[in-house]
């Protein structure tokens, strides 16, 4: 495995707060995450800072105009690039000495199980946003007893302290959560992975019909700083689960 980096200093804050033996646990960590959007992204970027050493990211989407008001990658400069480059170059930029891989296909069917069985990572995080193939993903990580954490309804919110985590059996308020839980139950999955999911309840103004865009029904209102909690979130309980802090 490579090393963190030829200069170990950019880790030194994060040492000193949870020891060598916590730094090298990190770097030892494969952690995959789905959906480079405006919660995948920021989650891959916090993993990437804190010091994983080996990290698979998965999107087959390029960056809209649309993208720019949440989504750390999305730039004028980036529109129409596919989003797993742009943050393979940002996350090689933060660590050179990161073991990384991108996958550009669309996560649905095979291609889903076939990521899932590439290897047995660490950690998962879930941050599709499309139900069918999120609820497939889920399925699939759960079925080979992988650690997950998902990522629930992110749009329509503007409150972050209303942002919670639990077990997805213990989720409530949130639209994208019941349907979720709703389609694993009939699979036969009630518990066993946590959620980051918002109680605040999405009012039916901020949500517009969507017909122009393939696999998605609606399109959501959102604000800059709220998938980034959540993708933080994300983050936050792979590293202290990884590191025993939970």
């Amino acid at each position: 495995m490579k090393s963190v980096t030829n200069n170990n200093s950019w880790c030194e804050r994060t040492e000193l707060l949870i020891g060598k033996k916590g730094i090298e646990k990190l770097h030892k960590s494969h952690v995959l995450i789905a959906g480079m959007g405006g919660v995948g992204g920021i989650a891959a970027e916090m993993l990437c800072r804190a010091g994983i050493g080996t990290l698979t990211i998965a999107d087959s989407d390029t960056f809209t105009p649309s993208n720019r008001n949440r989504q750390i990658g999305a730039f004028l400069s980036t529109e129409g690039l596919l989003k797993a480059d742009v943050m393979k170059k940002r996350l090689l930029d933060i660590n050179p000495g990161l073991n990384l891989t991108t996958v550009k296909d669309y996560l649905k069917d095979n291609v889903i199980v076939n990521l899932i069985n590439a290897c047995k990572y660490d950690y998962v995080i879930d941050a599709i946003d499309t139900l069918s193939p999120k609820v497939f993903f889920i399925f699939h990580c759960i079925r080979n007893d992988l650690k997950l954490v998902s990522s629930m309804g992110a749009g329509g919110k503007i409150d972050p302290v209303l942002i919670k985590i639990s077990d997805i059996s213990e989720s409530s308020e949130c639209r994208f959560a019941y349907a979720v839980r709703k389609k694993l139950h009939k699979l036969g999955i009630e518990a066993g992975f946590d959620v980051v999911y918002s109680t605040e309840k999405v009012p039916r103004s901020v949500i517009t019909r969507e017909e122009s865009i393939p696999n998605k029904k609606s399109t959501v209102g959102t604000i800059s700083y709220i998938p980034a909690v959540f993708g933080t979130f994300c983050s936050s309980v792979v590293i202290r689960n990884l590191l025993n802090k939970n």
